[in-house]
């Protein structure tokens, strides 16, 4: 499977991703009308942006045979003055075209984007994920991250829901 950074002209390929594992992953967990109203070139206009941004996060793509984009993961910096800058980056996103769960594409691209992180030099890693999604809290653990005990409540799609942050050690 392919993985190679992201360009400007994946935004629309990276946005229909984003919208289309959104509706799959959390049918059971946000409203539907919600979900239904997400916007693939709305999404793709936040995307083109993010990836000119001179800050920009480092985003991943993992592609089909076809060159098809299938799969994506986004990581920064941690972005509040949490832990020692520089230390840990936050892993923003990692999602797939539900068509590809269980093949091995999100495990090559969370590897992938593991050795990415290790060599801009962080330490540690951290993310987000509602303590709803069993799947993604099965995958995320899989891979060898662990819930740090820190939770919030955040509101997204009309709804409040909790979201638990994972953390792994990336030189072990």
């Amino acid at each position: 499977m392919p993985i190679r950074e992201a360009l400007p002209g994946d935004a629309a390929a990276l946005a229909a991703v984003h919208v289309l594992s959104w509706r799959a992953a959390y049918r059971d967990l946000l409203p539907g009308p919600y979900l239904d109203a997400l916007d693939v070139g709305e999404r793709a206009a936040v995307w083109r942006a993010r990836l000119t941004a001179p800050d920009r996060p480092t985003v991943l793509v993992a592609t089909a045979d076809d060159g098809r984009l299938v799969a994506f993961s986004c990581f920064r910096p941690w972005p509040d003055g949490e832990f020692a800058p520089g230390s840990t980056a936050e892993l923003a996103a990692l999602y797939a075209l539900p068509e590809v769960w269980g093949t091995g594409v999100g495990r090559a691209l969370l590897s992938a984007s593991t050795e990415a992180l290790v060599a801009a030099g962080f330490r540690a890693a951290a993310l987000w994920v509602f303590a709803g999604n069993a799947r993604g809290r099965g995958f995320y653990e899989a891979g060898g991250w662990r819930p740090d005990g820190t939770a919030v409540r955040e509101e997204t799609g009309g709804r409040v829901l909790e979201e638990l942050r994972y953390r792994r050690e990336l030189l072990t």
